[in-house]
C-alpha cells in the first residue's frame, strides 16, 4: 500500500494485520477478486460496509506488489543501519499517529532514538517552503534554537529551506530533533542534507519514515508525509510558505487534527510569506513571532514568559522610587543620601526607603563613603 491508503487501514483495523494480508493474498489470485470481495462484505461487520465499493479497486492496486514483498530483507537491512521497524502498540510508538484513524501508518522505519515517543511528548513542528528566503531561514533557526533550549523537540521534514534551518537551529540549541522523510531512512533526500541528517542522529534525534528502506520519495509521498508531521507534534508552526506551498498541507492536517497551529508573518510584499498570511487571514492559524509565543501556542509545553531572559533589566519589577534612585547610583563612586536626593529629584526620606529596597535586591551596597550601585545592577 502507499502511505495514507485508508482502505488498507480500515481493512487492517477491522481484521487485524495478519488476517488482512492473508485475505489480500488469497483474493489477488486470478479470478477470485470479485468473489473474495463478496465474501468479505457478507461478514456481519458494519465497519466493512463503507469499503464495499472500494475493495475491488484497492485489490487491483495492491496485487502487483505482492510478488515483490520482501519484509525480512527490509527488516534485516534497517537492522544493519542500527535502526528498527516500529508498529502500533510497540514501545516507542508515537501515539499521536492514532488520531489519523484509517489513514494512520501501519508501521514506521526508524533510525536513531529507539523510543521516539519520549522525544515527541514535548515537540513542535516547524515547517515551511523549500524555496525559502534568508528571513525565513533566520526565523526558523532562531525558533528552533530557542525551543531546543527550552527542552522541546523540533520536528520537521529534512528537506532544503525551512526544514533544514529548523533542524540546524535545534542542533545549535543542543536539543534533539526528528526528521520525517518521504523516502526510505537508508537514503538521504535531498542528498545535500546527508551530513545534516547524520548530525540529527549523532545528537540523539531520529530519522523516521513509513516508506520501507530503498523507497523513493515522490510528490504524493511528500504530501502524505506531512500528515505524520502534524500528527506526532503537539503543535505546528508554518514559518514561511508561498500561496501554494506544500507546507500548507501540513497546516491543514494539523487543523483537522485539532492541533494548535501557528504562522509567522512576513513582509507583506514577500510572495514567500503569502501562504502564512493566508492562514492568518482565514483564522486557522495564530500569529507567532518568537519562542515564547510558540510555547504559549503549544499550551501544555508551558506558557509564554512575560519576562524573557534576553529582555530582563535591573529596573524590572522595581517601583518608581527605587527605579529613580537606581538611576542615580554610580558603579564607580559612592554618594551619600543628600547627593542622591539631588540627583534623583527626591526627598532624602524617599531615597532612604528606596535604598533599603535596592540593598535587599542586591542592586545597591553601602560603603564607608556612601551608597553605590552593585555589578548585579549593570
Amino acid at each position: 500500500m502507499e502511505p495514507g491508503d485508508t482502505v488498507a487501514g480500515a481493512l487492517v483495523h477491522t481484521m487485524g494485520a495478519r488476517e488482512a494480508l492473508d485475505w489480500v493474498r488469497w483474493a489477488a489470485t486470478s479470478g477470485r477478486a470479485e468473489a473474495a470481495v463478496q465474501t468479505l462484505v457478507a461478514r456481519d461487520d458494519e465497519s466493512l460496509a463503507p469499503l464495499r465499493r472500494r475493495l475491488g479497486a484497492a485489490l487491483a492496486r495492491w496485487a502487483p506488489r505482492l510478488a515483490v514483498l520482501e519484509p525480512a530483507r527490509e527488516i534485516e537491512h534497517v537492522h544493519r543501519l542500527g535502526g528498527r521497524f516500529l508498529y502500533p502498540g510497540a514501545p516507542g510508538w508515537p501515539t499521536g499517529l492514532d488520531d489519523l484513524g484509517a489513514a494512520a501508518p501501519l508501521g514506521l522505519w526508524l533510525r536513531g532514538a529507539p523510543e521516539p515517543d519520549r522525544l515527541l511528548a514535548r515537540s513542535v513542528a516547524l515547517v515551511g517552503a523549500r524555496a525559502s528566503t534568508a528571513y525565513g531561514e533566520r526565523v526558523a533557526a532562531d525558533l528552533a534554537d530557542g525551543l531546543a533550549a527550552a527542552g522541546v523537540c523540533v520536528v520537521s521534514g529534512g528537506a532544503y529551506g525551512i526544514d533544514a534551518a529548523a533542524h540546524r537551529g535545534a542542533l545549535t540549541g543542543g536539543g534533539p530533533t526528528v526528521a520525517l522523510l518521504a523516502g526510505g531512512v537508508d537514503r538521504a533526500y535531498p542528498a545535500g542534507n546527508a551530513a545534516l541528517l547524520e548530525r540529527v542522529l549523532e545528537q540523539g534525534g531520529s530519522v523516521v519514515s513509513e516508506v520501507p528502506p530503498g523507497g523513493v520519495p515522490s510528490r504524493s509521498r511528500f504530501l502524505m508525509r506531512n500528515r505524520l508531521i502534524a500528527a506526532v507534534s503537539r503543535a505546528t508552526v508554518v514559518v514561511e510558505a508561498a500561496w501554494r506551498s506544500g507546507a500548507l498541507s501540513t497546516a491543514h492536517h494539523a487543523a483537522a487534527l485539532l492541533r494548535p497551529l501557528g504562522a509567522v508573518p512576513g513582509p507583506v510584499t514577500s510572495m514567500a510569506s503569502a501562504g502564512c498570511h493566508r492562514l492568518l487571514r482565514e483564522g486557522s492559524a495564530i500569529c507567532v513571532t518568537d519562542v515564547a509565543e510558540v510555547l504559549e501556542l503549544a499550551g501544555p509545553l508551558g506558557p509564554a514568559r512575560e519576562d524573557r531572559p534576553e529582555d530582563t533589566r535591573p529596573h524590572d519589577g522595581l517601583d518608581w522610587l527605587a527605579d529613580r534612585v537606581l538611576d542615580a547610583l554610580s558603579l564607580r563612586s559612592a554618594a551619600d543620601v543628600d547627593a542622591l536626593a539631588r540627583r534623583a529629584g527626591l526627598s532624602p526620606a524617599d531615597v532612604r526607603g528606596a535604598l533599603g529596597t535596592l540593598e535587599l535586591a542586591g542592586l545597591a551596597e553601602l560603603r564607608a563613603t556612601g551608597w553605590r550601585r552593585t555589578r548585579a545592577a549593570t
